[in-house]
């Protein structure tokens, strides 16, 4: 039985490219979301992102984040969710869903349980710095 992935990216990423591919040639079946098209609710959101520390859910890359915008460390639980469903260019990527199983970022318990411990730290931050216009957000709702 083939084992359906829920996997929400941002189309065209380079990385999350990448890492569906990593996936789908490890035998797993690829079911592709738009993060930022899709309606997230808090109690949706907060499955993917619970466990992680409040800083670790954001994205990092995030042109608001890097360029000092918004602050990560600056978020409670509860307001980062709401940051984040405001912005999802804020959220780290992919959110993953195998089953019952949840995670935020290719880093995340369930990306490495899915890796089975293969090295993906240079799937992890986007270091593609030509494809920047690409990768940019303009969801700015906040």
């Amino acid at each position: 039985m083939i084992k359906e992935i829920h996997f929400f990216e941002k189309p065209g990423c380079i990385n999350n490219t990448k890492q569906k591919l990593l996936l789908a040639t490890r035998g797993y079946k690829i079911i592709s979301y738009d993060l930022f098209q899709y309606i997230w609710s808090e109690s949706e959101l907060r499955l993917y992102v619970e466990g992680t520390r409040v800083a670790d859910r954001f994205n990092a890359s995030s042109p608001r984040i890097s360029s000092g915008q918004v602050d990560p460390y600056s978020f409670d639980e509860d307001s980062s969710l709401v940051a984040l469903m405001a912005d999802p260019g804020l959220i780290k990527r992919p959110l993953l869903r195998l089953g019952n199983k949840y995670g935020c970022g290719f880093d995340s318990k369930l990306a490495k349980e899915l890796m089975n411990e293969v090295d993906v730290s240079h799937l992890l931050k986007c270091n593609q710095s030509d494809h920047k216009s690409q990768c940019t957000s303009n969801f700015t709702k906040m």
